[in-house]
């Protein structure tokens, strides 16, 4: 068992209030955010450092519109390794880790060993990453992109589940 499953069920009716708030309106002020929790400001500071120091809340950001920043380009990219040695993982895990434009890396189980999310200018800047930093990585047996075209869904939202019973919100 994790310290974040033990943490879960440490969780009671308030911190799951605040979690909730906290997750859909990260900006809110204390005092409003207490007001929503039925708290006083104090005691709802001293439970969101809690939460922050046992590591339930990880940290706080704000959302860009990535067009905005010109990296509309989003390419999803299965990658399998010649071996799932530990070494190979390692070694793997460390060449992607630096490469902002990978803004996520999941290692699964299945068809393939990795799943990357990649957000880019344009095609020649992704083929400048697949080329350059994947491709040339020596553990790498193959790859295949997908090129997003439409992005229907997206949510960075974790579903809070109620107090005492497991259920969602």
């Amino acid at each position: 068992m994790t310290k974040t499953e033990t943490l879960s069920e440490n969780l009671d009716f308030i911190d799951l209030q605040l979690l909730a708030t906290l997750q859909n309106e990260g900006r809110i002020p204390v005092v409003e955010l207490a007001k929503k929790v039925n708290l006083s400001a104090t005691p709802c500071t001293l439970r969101m450092r809690r939460l922050e120091q046992e590591g339930v809340i990880i940290g706080y950001h704000a959302r860009i519109n990535p067009a905005a920043l010109n990296q509309a380009l989003m390419v999803f990219v299965t990658v399998t390794l010649k071996a799932t040695d530990e070494a190979s993982l390692k070694a793997f895990n460390a060449a992607v880790k630096p490469v902002k434009q990978i803004l996520e890396c999941h290692m699964l189980g299945g068809g393939f060993d990795y799943l990357l999310k990649i957000r880019v200018r344009d095609m020649p800047e992704y083929r400048e990453i697949l080329g350059s930093i994947i491709g040339a990585l020596p553990m790498i047996e193959s790859t295949h992109s997908y090129f997003v075209m439409e992005q229907v869904k997206e949510s960075p939202l974790l579903p809070i589940p109620r107090a005492g019973r497991g259920k969602v919100a």
